[in-house]
């Protein structure tokens, strides 16, 4: 048995500890409950996603989703749902 997705999960939940709680919490239950269930393009994005800086991201996921740049918006709405 390989420990690869085991590791990448690893991997991603340190990726999703960030400087604000909210992002935090936010990454933490998508990657907990619903990112093995996405399609491989979500997941992609998502990792694409976690690169981002905070500021970036809180402003993309909590005042203005519209602004995030297209590439990010189907994982954006995958989070806040």
């Amino acid at each position: 048995m390989t420990r690869q997705p085991f590791r990448e999960k690893e991997r991603l939940q340190w990726q999703c500890r960030r400087g604000m709680l909210e992002l935090d919490c936010l990454f933490r239950r998508f990657l907990d409950e619903h990112y093995d269930s996405q399609p491989a393009d979500i997941q992609q994005a998502f990792r694409q996603l976690l690169r981002e800086a905070d500021p970036h991201l809180f402003r993309w996921l909590i005042n203005d989703p519209e602004e995030a740049p297209e590439k990010y918006q189907a994982v954006l709405r995958a989070i806040r749902s």
